[in-house]
């Protein structure tokens, strides 16, 4: 391996142009080599300044580049089967943003992919597992001080949605965050899920769905619930609030500058998820550039990812039922633990 890693990122929108500029300007130990996007121009002026990039339009080639030892996925999420098997093909660890694959036979297949390899290439890029305050509400209940969880209550709103965002994004992309902050806050497994729907806010685009409750049921006998609400109109807001036995904690209250002047007593609400999880973000590729230059990988596997994806489909079948869906979760292969 090269003295920095020789990083290719795969998208160059949103997302991928973050990433890019993490790699070059915040993260140690590695450098943007390549960067494939359907668009070369988008993905030169993301590369702007930046000595050495391999511009290329397809996956393949970007992966073929020289310098190219690990893989960054930064596109949409129905690329994300293609650019994982053909990383897995390569032998080249990959950081995947999520949803690992929108939907549950595509994940499968990854999964199945990577434990015919015997070793773990994939992390999965849940990035609230690096957000501090995850952290922290993650430690408090391990300790045990709280006494067992009982419910979690989540917030999850953006100021407004993408355009061609549908209803069941609301669940299989957005509400893909909580599905994997829960299981892994409360080591419990998603194993049933209802989807409520108030009447749509008149800030929605015609025909979604928004805003949505979202209720989880776990094997530990936990109660999850999530509002979703991608159309708020005011800013970002991600909130959990874990209720146990002897004691409650929240985060997501308090994440910008406090005002106060002119009579009146203000805060400023991010309006981005870049802003809100900056850090976590930069966290998680910083602990992905050190453990794939060590020759390991850590974080959310490709089992996390999958097992987001089968919870994600029975919540999107809930909300087309108006029903109950139970999650059907096959055995966890022994490659991840």
């Amino acid at each position: 391996m090269s003295e920095l890693l020789g990083v290719a990122v795969l998208g160059a929108g949103h997302m991928g142009a973050d990433h890019i500029r993490r790699l070059d300007r915040v993260v140690s130990g590695a450098r943007v080599v390549a960067v494939a996007d359907p668009d070369p121009e988008r993905a030169r002026r993301a590369v702007a300044g930046i000595d050495g990039v391999a511009v290329r339009a397809e996956v393949w080639d970007a992966l073929a580049a020289p310098g190219v030892e690990a893989v960054l996925i930064a596109s949409p999420g129905p690329a994300h089967e293609e650019a994982l098997l053909a990383a897995f093909e390569r032998g080249l660890p990959v950081l995947c943003e999520k949803p690992m694959v929108p939907d549950p036979a595509g994940a499968l297949r990854v999964v199945e992919a990577e434990a015919r390899l015997g070793r773990r290439l994939a992390q999965i890029g849940f990035m609230r597992r690096y957000d501090a305050e995850y952290r922290q509400l993650k430690s408090l209940l391990d300790e045990g001080g709280l006494g067992r969880p009982l419910m979690l209550h989540c917030v999850h709103r953006n100021v407004s949605s993408p355009p061609g965002f549908t209803s069941a994004m609301l669940i299989d992309s957005s509400v893909s965050h909580e599905i994997d902050a829960a299981r892994w806050l409360l080591g419990q497994e998603l194993t049933a899920v209802t989807v409520l729907r108030p009447r749509p806010s008149a800030g929605a685009p015609e025909g979604l769905l928004d805003p949505q409750f979202v209720l989880f049921e776990t094997d530990g006998g936990a109660l999850v619930d999530v509002e979703v609400f991608v159309n708020c109109g005011f800013g970002y807001q991600v909130r959990c609030e874990a209720v146990c036995e002897t004691g409650s904690a929240r985060i997501g209250e308090e994440q910008a500058v406090r005002v106060t002047a002119r009579a009146a007593d203000r805060r400023a609400v991010p309006q981005d998820y870049l802003v809100r999880f900056a850090d976590a973000y930069d966290r998680e590729v910083q602990a992905w550039v050190d453990a794939t230059r060590r020759g390991r990988v850590t974080g959310p596997s490709a089992w996390d990812g999958y097992a987001a994806s089968v919870v994600a489909g029975a919540g999107v079948r809930a909300l087309e039922t108006g029903g109950r869906v139970a999650v059907d979760l096959p055995r966890r292969p022994a490659l991840y633990g």
